[in-house]
């Protein structure tokens, strides 16, 4: 079996909600083995970003005022935003917006390794998805990270690997949103 054969995603965990009325904010902290300014290249470089994002970047997001086309991996017409990048203090903030959801990376050292934060407005219909997407997402980052890359897992392709369903529940139950039907 191949490691991506293997791969099964942990439990819930490292996500909170913030509600603003009906802006709904997903956060999402994961601690990585690697330094920041490895991490940074992974979220900034598009050859990187093709290996776990659910997006596709025709430049690079390094750079403050640089405009890029994110395009959506795996919808059946694909979905291409134009974004300009608002923050890059390398390696430690990025901030961009994404389809109309503003997205802020945030990178600290921690001990040899980096805690990312991520905060995403997203609509509240989809947040427990959003979690279990970025859950795995996160998790493919950490093994391409390794040199064990398994391949970007996003979009309906996440949406039928193994785990994801369970991912969707917990988050849909830890964030006190309806639970899932299917």
């Amino acid at each position: 079996m191949t490691a991506r054969e293997l791969y099964a995603p942990g439990p819930a965990g490292g996500a909170q909600v913030r509600k603003d009325g009906e802006k709904w904010t997903l956060i999402l902290v994961r601690e990585l083995h690697h330094a920041p300014e490895k991490v940074w290249q992974a979220l900034t470089d598009p050859a990187q970003l093709r290996q776990w994002a659910p997006f596709d970047a025709d430049g690079s997001l390094g750079t403050v005022g640089t405009t890029v086309k994110l395009t959506t991996v795996g919808a059946p017409t694909p979905h291409v935003t134009e974004t300009t990048v608002t923050r890059a203090d390398a390696p430690k903030v990025l901030e961009y917006n994404w389809g109309g959801f503003d997205m802020r990376w945030q990178l600290e050292a921690v001990g040899g390794g980096t805690r990312l934060t991520l905060w995403t407005n997203i609509d509240r219909r989809f947040i427990s998805m959003g979690a279990a997407g970025w859950h795995i997402c996160f998790d493919v980052l950490e093994r391409l990270l390794a040199g064990q890359p398994i391949g970007r897992i996003a979009g309906p392709e996440a949406m039928k690997f193994g785990g994801w369903q369970r991912l969707h529940a917990e988050y849909a139950k830890q964030f006190g949103v309806e639970t899932p039907r299917g």
